[in-house]
């Protein structure tokens, strides 16, 4: 996974899902099998158990877009065009650009570290700041623990509905982490942590006197236009259209709806912002073609770390600063993010030159880790095939 580590597996219903419909639409013309190929993938994550699933596909030829099953399992009706989604931990693709654009201006350096930036934060059970530097907060190589089992130690619907309103300011989050002993020292090893964007969140705020949400909109969605994306915080309802999310918390358990984010670790730099896939491929096309950043910043976040192969990513894949490199069945590779959450799984990515670029959306998560592995292997196929073909 490229996207926000949880307990809980990728995407499955214990239903006959083969029977639940399918639909596909170009907005502009483009060759008959390149959508047939986009709905054909898009169907097969549907048939391995996917409530609903909507793919956008932008390409020098057009657009293609295809959605499969339904948009809720209670009325069953069609997944929405264009439907509004939860963006997981691509959020921090949009916070780690933020930070590029402040180190381009010269206001801070990739080589600051945590404890001049934030003195005071990053202590206790072995952890210093002092050894953390910028750059290893963006590429998740500081060794800081995840704070996400400390908000969720039990993975039941018990502890979703509990506590899933509560909301815990940046600051308490990081406390939760400085309770355990860093992974390794920083800048030896890589490991995904949330934690680490909570820190970058901060640290935007200290320097500029504003909070993330306000640079992200200032510097990024409103130059762009991306009007349908937004930086919520604990607000929970997404607007309308929007596909319902379900997650399996048990084997052969319950798919329960979890449209309302569990608040806990869905309201903050980490993994808080809504979109939709026409401006995620807008906002990923502009970071890969230099508007978004100066091209010494741009050099900076491209892929210099390895990811373990045992981390759930695709093999060969190495993070940079915000963005991971995932290779092509046909060469070359592709830029993204992926950002999951209870009940949803979006994948978003772009060629490295930004002339493909695709999001996916997947609206249900199983417990099943046989379930998962399919899904996971159909979602990153999608995404390959899509990128690869020069129609």
């Amino acid at each position: 996974m490229i996207s926000r580590r949880s307990r809980l597996s990728v995407v499955a219903l214990t239903l006959a899902v083969s029977s639940l419909p399918s639909a596909a639409a170009s907005a502009a013309p483009h060759p008959s099998g390149m959508r047939s190929s986009v709905q054909r993938d898009a169907d097969a994550l549907r048939d391995a158990g996917v409530t609903g699933v909507a793919v956008r596909l932008e390409t020098p030829r057009g657009t293609v877009t295809a959605r499969s099953g339904v948009g809720d399992l209670v009325a069953r009706r069609p997944v929405p065009r264009d439907g509004y989604l939860r963006l997981g931990s691509t959020t921090k693709t949009f916070v780690a650009t933020v930070v590029l654009q402040l180190v381009g201006e010269k206001r801070i350096s990739l080589d600051q570290t945590v404890e001049e930036l934030l003195p005071g934060v990053v202590s206790g059970a072995g952890n210093d700041g002092r050894t953390i530097t910028v750059r290893d907060l963006l590429r998740h190589t500081s060794g800081l623990a995840d704070y996400i089992y400390d908000v969720f130690p039990d993975p039941s619907a018990r502890t979703y509905f509990a506590q899933r309103w509560r909301a815990y300011r940046p600051e308490e989050l990081v406390g939760l982490a400085m309770r355990h002993a860093p992974a390794f020292p920083a800048g030896t090893r890589w490991a995904y942590s949330n934690t680490n964007y909570v820190l970058a969140g901060m640290i935007i705020e200290k320097v500029t006197g504003r909070t993330w949400e306000q640079q992200v909109h200032h510097r990024i969605l409103r130059p762009l236009g991306l009007a349908d994306t937004d930086t919520p915080g604990t607000w929970p309802l997404l607007p309308h259209p929007h596909t319902a999310d379900y997650q399996q918390f048990t084997v052969d358990g319950p798919m329960v709806d979890t449209t309302i984010p569990y608040r806990p670790f869905d309201s903050g730099a980490d993994g808080s912002m809504t979109g939709t896939a026409r401006d995620l491929n807008r906002f990923l096309t502009a970071l890969a073609d230099g508007r978004l950043l100066k091209p010494a910043e741009l050099a900076a976040m491209r892929p210099t770390v390895p990811v373990p192969q045992d981390s759930g990513h695709p093999e060969g894949t190495r993070d940079g600063l915000g963005l991971f490199f995932t290779p092509l069945s046909c060469g070359g590779g592709y830029l993204g993010h992926g950002g999951s959450g209870f009940g949803y799984v979006i994948r978003a990515a772009t060629t490295t030159d930004g002339r493909r670029a695709i999001t996916v959306s997947a609206h249900s998560r199983s417990a099943d880790p046989q379930t998962t592995a399919r899904q996971e292997d159909a979602l990153r196929d999608l995404v390959d095939h899509a990128l690869c073909r020069t129609a």
